[in-house]
């Protein structure tokens, strides 16, 4: 459980992780460091949401409800103004994305993760959403979760596979923190961030959750985030409409992400224009906010008034603020808007320099998807009528489980904030039916794509986890010997003599590699000593079986080795610099020791 890098968190850590070893074992200490990660980030997430809701108070209470409201103009585009600053003054590090970042950090940074990522996306993400910015808390809460676990498990200087699972802990805290629903909070960390539960990891991330848990009751009470009552009975003739909705929350998914993907495009490529992002990003998200106040912040009012209204008169509030405010007959039409330009919202938020994430953007548009299915689903006077609420909760698992690529998490993360159990079955119809639809089309959930199209997202395969947190850094051999395509041929033979392998690289004087020179090719000339004046090496050398790239995946690393059958493979730069060889036999080595470590308990 100790690992033998001693270069950080000398110390305070250090020195009472030496005194704790003769009275408590590894195991215990790791149970005792889940409930400390659970304490805290249950804390952080009160904090972040309190300070939220302070700043939407202070923002919005004098707002005539009956009346659109010009500082909807205005708010946003200072919270993702105030943001930029706070992340490019102080942070001074990229916090976006924090879901994916964790995800990187899991497979390519041993589960290392940044200091200033344990308090930093909760300011950003407090400023962002407080003032109107259209993301969610959740990806910052997690990220924060995370980071503490990480760090922590770094202070006291633990493995990578121990720092694996508090990384995990502090995720699933973080959801079960937010939403009281530590049994989500669990298959959320298998499910999305790919974390395999063994007996060993099992225990620590169930004690972070019913901890955060527990704490939040403590901090904010015991009623649920969204309040919920069944409004009738689930019946088996609805399942030919509830199959159907779950197809319609996985197209719905679908072009979430697609459109999320192309909105990061334009906005990458504005990437060193911060002041051309930030118009760009807050007119977007402005203008959309004052068309449709439902926009604001994180949005869970609006899933309220769907999931509770009983009444037309209940629903036609989500109008309020808005140039609709009067019109019932357009609720509809505006549910529809809502749905529609919730991506736009918040692509426009991130992309123009906020912080926050796709979590709670992907119930809200669930909620307003399973709305807007069942009110026309009703209005085209079909007889099996569907319960419009009821369809609305239905419709959050959806979108979450196609987004996220994570119907468990859909089902039991409804099922628990909103007390709605005697809703599994149809539950569990949406969310599967939408993954099976989202699969289809996209193989990786939103927070997986970007790190899978470059082969760095770990997966529960273990095969393929493990060489994906092989690191290719970690095995090349960088101390060769290089020869010249002009040296003759006696002097190669004495560079042989001191050599240990049995090839030798040739460089041009940039270092590029331009071919090897292999022993076993040249025993005919080598040792006729009449010859030595008559070649040289450009001569003798051949192109090398192959090249590896410095950010190949391992996958392709092994593919390589096989279809070429090299025992050493050069790895070069884009530009042909050589860096040092890779050994088949070394590379295996690894491999063997990293799976065995992981099916270790």
């Amino acid at each position: 459980m100790q690992d033998t890098n001693t270069e950080r968190h000398p110390g305070f850590f250090e020195r009472l992780n030496e005194w704790r070893k003769p009275y408590v074992a590894d195991k215990q200490f790791m149970l005792l460091l889940s409930f400390i990660v659970g304490l805290l980030a249950a804390v952080a997430a009160f904090v972040l949401h309190w300070l939220i809701n302070e700043i939407e108070l202070v923002l919005t209470a004098g707002f005539n409800f009956r009346s659109y409201n010009w500082l909807y103009l205005v708010f946003p585009v200072v919270g993702i103004f105030l943001t930029s600053l706070f992340v490019r003054f102080v942070v001074r590090d990229d916090i976006s994305h924090g879901i994916t970042r964790i995800l990187y950090a899991i497979s390519r940074k041993k589960s290392r993760i940044k200091g200033h990522n344990c308090w930093s996306s909760v300011i950003a993400s407090a400023l962002t959403i407080g003032f109107g910015g259209s993301v969610g808390a959740e990806a910052p809460i997690v990220l924060t979760g995370s980071a503490i676990g990480s760090n922590l498990g770094q202070a006291f200087r633990l493995d990578g596979k121990t720092l694996m699972v508090l990384v995990g802990c502090g995720a699933s805290a973080a959801i079960a923190g937010i939403f009281k629903a530590p049994i989500a909070g669990l298959v959320f960390t298998i499910e999305v961030l790919m974390v395999d539960l063994t007996m060993a990891s099992l225990l620590p991330i169930l004690i972070a959750c019913v901890t955060a848990t527990c704490f939040t009751y403590i901090l904010v009470g015991s009623d649920s985030l969204f309040h919920f009552t069944l409004d009738s009975a689930w019946q088996v003739e609805r399942v030919p409409a509830t199959i159907l909705l779950g197809i319609f929350c996985g197209l719905v998914s679908l072009y979430f992400i697609r459109l999320m993907t192309a909105c990061e495009g334009v906005f990458a490529k504005l990437r060193n224009k911060p002041y051309l992002k930030l118009a760009l990003g807050g007119c977007v998200l402005s203008s959309l906010i004052f068309l449709f106040p439902a926009l604001y912040g994180e949005g869970y009012s609006s899933i309220n008034i769907l999931i509770n209204g009983r009444t037309e008169a209940d629903w036609d509030t989500i109008l309020n603020n808005s140039l609709f405010y009067g019109h019932g007959n357009l609720l509809l039409v505006y549910i529809g808007l809502v749905l529609a330009t919730k991506v736009l919202a918040t692509s426009a938020t991130n992309g123009g320099g906020g912080c926050g994430g796709t979590f709670a953007p992907s119930l809200f548009i669930g909620a307003f998807a399973g709305f807007f299915f069942s009110r026309l689903w009703n209005d085209n006077g079909i007889s099996i009528y569907l319960p419009e609420k009821n369809f609305a909760l239905l419709g959050m698992a959806g979108v979450m489980a196609g987004v996220m690529h994570a119907p468990l998490t859909g089902i039991f993360l409804i099922a628990e904030i909103t007390g709605g159990y005697q809703m599994f079955i149809p539950l569990m119809i949406v969310s599967i039916c939408a993954y099976l639809t989202i699969i289809v089309f996209e193989p990786h959930s939103i927070y997986g794509m970007r790190l899978a199209r470059e082969g760095k997202l770990i997966t529960h395969h273990t095969d393929k986890a493990v060489l994906t947190l092989m690191s290719l850094e970690s095995i090349i051999d960088r101390h060769f010997t290089a020869v010249g395509p002009d040296m003759p041929l006696g002097k190669l033979v004495n560079v042989i003599s001191m050599s240990t392998t049995s090839f030798l690289p040739v460089l041009d004087d940039a270092g590029n590699l331009l071919g090897e020179v292999d022993l076993t090719k040249i025993r005919n000339v080598m040792f006729r000593t009449e010859l030595y004046g008559h070649f040289t090496v450009a001569q003798l050398m051949t192109p090398p079986a192959g090249t590896l790239g410095v950010e190949d995946p391992m996958e392709d690393v092994m593919r390589k080795f096989d279809e070429t059958e090299a025992a050493v493979l050069p790895v070069v730069t884009t530009s042909g610099h050589l860096i040092g060889y890779i050994s088949r036999t070394r590379m295996y080595a690894t491999y063997r020791k990293m799976v065995a470590d992981m099916s270790q308990e």
